[in-house]
């Protein structure tokens, strides 16, 4: 390497919360893996639709979030987003509501959208203004399809708008990958261990 060249860029880490969560411990859990590793973003992901459990979710996540300086997004629910104080949304039909969420929200809010394992989805939704573009799952269960490693070289190469790798991520994947994405999403990978810290500092070791 000359005296001009740098070494390539890890991708960073975003982390998705689990579908359900305890206020009385996940706020803590949060915290822990904060504190202990470098977060770009965090995603509230949840099962339940019901915008009061949701709001209560996010008051709790947001305020550990914005004490460390870390973004914290909502899925799908662009008014809950802007009520609650958060960064952003996070849209699961790719670009569909792109333009309305950003219209709603403004210039400055994170709006990113899910395309799955779409080529044609991921770049119509950065072509609507999508400030990242998610593919996954990278690894699935029986016949489920799953996002290739081709699709994510393509989209590094050619396409300026970051990209998330996420779904089914284990240490070998995220070694494999790690040239092709931008960030790596992270979730239930991490949170059905006993210590979700060192989950993720054994998952992520390729990048350490």
């Amino acid at each position: 390497m000359t005296e001009t060249e740098q070494p390539p860029e890890q991708p960073q880490l975003y982390l998705l919360s689990p579908p359900m969560i305890e206020l009385s411990r996940f706020p803590d859990q949060l915290a822990r893996v904060l504190d202990a590793h470098a977060i770009a973003c965090i995603r509230l992901t949840l099962a339940s639709r019901d915008e009061d459990t949701i709001a209560r979710a996010a008051d709790a996540c947001r305020e550990v979030a914005h004490a460390r300086d870390v973004a914290i997004v909502v899925t799908d629910h662009v008014s809950l987003a802007e009520r609650l104080g958060l960064d952003g949304v996070h849209l699961m039909d790719a670009a569909k509501s792109v333009r309305d969420a950003r219209k709603l929200l403004g210039p400055d809010a994170i709006v990113g959208s899910n395309c799955g394992i779409s080529r044609h989805a991921g770049m119509s939704a950065g072509e609507a203004g999508a400030d990242y573009i998610s593919f996954g799952p990278i690894s699935g269960i029986a016949d489920e399809a799953t996002a290739s490693d081709d699709l994510l070289q393509w989209w590094s190469e050619m396409i300026e708008v970051p990209c998330v790798a996420e779904g089914g991520l284990t240490a070998e994947s995220i070694a494999r990958l790690a040239p092709m994405t931008d960030f790596f999403g992270i979730g239930e990978e991490i949170w059905t261990a006993d210590d979700p810290a060192a989950a993720l500092t054994t998952l992520t070791v390729a990048l350490k």
